[in-house]
């Protein structure tokens, strides 16, 4: 297996506008950043993922882009962003960014003169006469007449981000530019996001009758994807030392290997959603009862077809995700299930992708108030389910369980007013658990996430198995024990994480060191609560 450093590092989001407020106007910005870089250094990280910090109205909060060379004034200058990168490669820190060209905002030079029909904008969008039945990620309808155009442009996401025409040429270039720009500015790679939305079908037939977004067979990851992603690598991200991460929405692993086979030159690797719907019905407004073979079946799945040929990305949480231990663990065992959950993750193959408070065990916020919401997707959720009959209790519930806001509230620093991220009025409610939940007092703690968390980086460092190894699921259809192995020539590990409340039955293995136990103490034969235990043993 080849070698990379972006296989070896750790990665750490960044959801800028909650991270830390520099200037107190109750946003975060990158001078805030910039302060916390001792901290991320001492977590042991070696990249960051920076969500979109670019020039933009804010309506889906920077993933609706109106210029791609600038910085939004709320999170700073361009002298900012400059002196962040300089600082991070200071302390041997890589920086990537989300590359969004999917679409824009509607408030981009691009847009604007697309309507006016001006010059080879003309077709930078997708336009017709007639709307044409596509649903939206975010809307019921995809389609959208624009009233100076006298046309219908197509959005899959708010209304307010047309989705760009990739079979222009000038679009493609375009694009090229943005990345050479960034690149050429310092920074180490993308995160590219709903990459494989850019290639349509641009005869924009009707969709088939589905029950969610239709129309999709013309538009998820259509076969000129892997062309548009090819031209890029070749001509842009070849030329640097730098890696490519696609969200790659309702993908399966035949179009994973695809995109991420090195001989192919697309992507390094993608993110996949499989295993995040192990409480959820094909998407995560219907929720589910969690069950650990949801969850199991898909990574599996996910490490056994990609070994050897792609790359696979360990996450479980992130900006569009809620928190994990809300979801796959137990409230009443936070730190037993935070550090099991990141065991059983980040002793996979792949990059790990920590997110934003994950290292300290945050919970989901659950405000009770819709009012309190200010993501475009969750209040547009909620507009749709009230107008096909379901009731304001059943929609807050969803809502409570799976909004994005859950993972975007500030990051929870201190237990002082404000949880430490400001001494402003913070633009969106801090969670109400910050004052038990918190850096400080995580790090106080005899039973501390973040320490958990800084042993795990250590071992994958320590440890080239973790990395390159190869993967065997063990006992695979436990409902209460996810075990599995990681092995190579010379080294032998094996991950056992108890997803119960319950103490469990299990044969210690005597042969083997334990490297890593989220337990003071071991209970014989048998795994307590949330338990998870790391087995060491060298082959020869």
């Amino acid at each position: 297996m080849r070698k990379e450093w972006y296989k070896e590092g750790v990665v750490y989001q960044i959801w800028p506008r909650s991270f830390k407020d520099s200037n107190n106007d109750g946003i975060g910005d990158i001078p805030g950043i910039i302060e916390k870089i001792p901290y991320l250094k001492s977590l042991g990280i070696d990249i960051i993922w920076l969500s979109p910090v670019y020039k933009s109205p804010m309506e889906d909060f920077g993933y609706d882009i109106s210029d791609y060379k600038d910085i939004a004034t709320e999170f700073g200058t361009m002298d900012d962003i400059k002196r962040l990168i300089k600082e991070l490669h200071k302390v041997k820190i890589k920086l990537i960014m989300d590359l969004v060209v999917n679409h824009t905002s509607h408030e981009h030079e691009w847009f604007k003169k697309s309507v006016k029909r001006e010059g080879k904008y003309t077709d930078y969008y997708h336009w017709e006469d007639k709307k044409v039945n596509w649903g939206s990620f975010f809307e019921k309808e995809a389609w959208t007449y624009n009233e100076d155009r006298k046309q219908y442009y197509l959005h899959l996401f708010a209304k307010g981000q047309p989705d760009l025409n990739w079979d222009n040429p000038d679009v493609r270039e375009d694009v090229k530019s943005i990345i050479k720009f960034w690149l050429d500015l310092g920074i180490d790679g993308f995160r590219c996001d709903v990459i494989n939305l850019i290639a349509k079908n641009n005869a924009h037939p009707n969709g088939k009758s589905a029950l969610f977004l239709r129309g999709k067979e013309h538009y998820l990851s259509h076969p000129n994807l892997h062309k548009y992603l090819h031209e890029l690598n070749r001509d842009v991200f070849s030329k640097y030392d730098c890696f490519t991460v696609g969200e790659t929405v309702f993908v399966n692993p035949q179009v994973a290997n695809l995109l991420t086979n090195p001989e192919r030159k697309e992507l390094d690797m993608v993110f996949q959603f499989d295993h995040i719907a192990a409480d959820a019905r094909v998407v995560k407004w219907f929720i589910k009862k969690f069950k650990l073979m949801n969850l199991k079946k898909p990574l599996s799945k996910w490490q056994n077809k990609l070994n050897g040929k792609g790359w696979n990305t360990l996450y479980l949480e992130n900006h569009d995700q809620p928190r994990s231990i809300n979801r796959f663990g137990s409230l009443d065992y936070r730190y037993e299930s935070a550090t099991m959950l990141a065991t059983m993750i980040y002793f996979q193959q792949g990059t790990p992708f920590i997110y934003q408070g994950q290292e300290i065990g945050t919970i989901n916020a659950g405000f009770k108030d819709l009012k309190t919401y200010k993501d475009v997707e969750t209040l547009n959720i909620y507009d749709l389910g009230r107008k096909l009959g379901f009731s304001h209790k059943r929609m807050m519930k969803k809502i409570i369980y799976m909004s994005r806001d859950n993972s975007r509230t500030p990051m929870q620093w201190n237990g002082n007013k404000n949880c430490g991220f400001t001494d402003g009025k913070p633009w969106i409610d801090y969670n109400p658990h910050s004052k038990e939940i918190n850096v400080d007092s995580d790090q106080k703690s005899d039973k501390s996430i973040f320490k958990f968390y800084q042993e795990i980086i250590k071992l994958r460092k320590i440890h080239p198995v973790i990395v390159y190894g190869h993967y065997n699921d063990i006992d695979f259809h436990n409902k209460q024990i996810y075990s599995y192995r990681r092995y190579d020539k010379t080294t032998e590990l094996i991950i056992v994480c108890n997803f119960t409340d319950k103490d469990i039955p299990y044969e210690e293995r005597k042969t083997h060191q334990v490297i890593l136990h989220n337990y003071q103490e071991h209970k014989e034969g048998s795994l307590q609560p949330y338990e998870a235990r790391v087995y060491y043993k060298k082959l020869s």
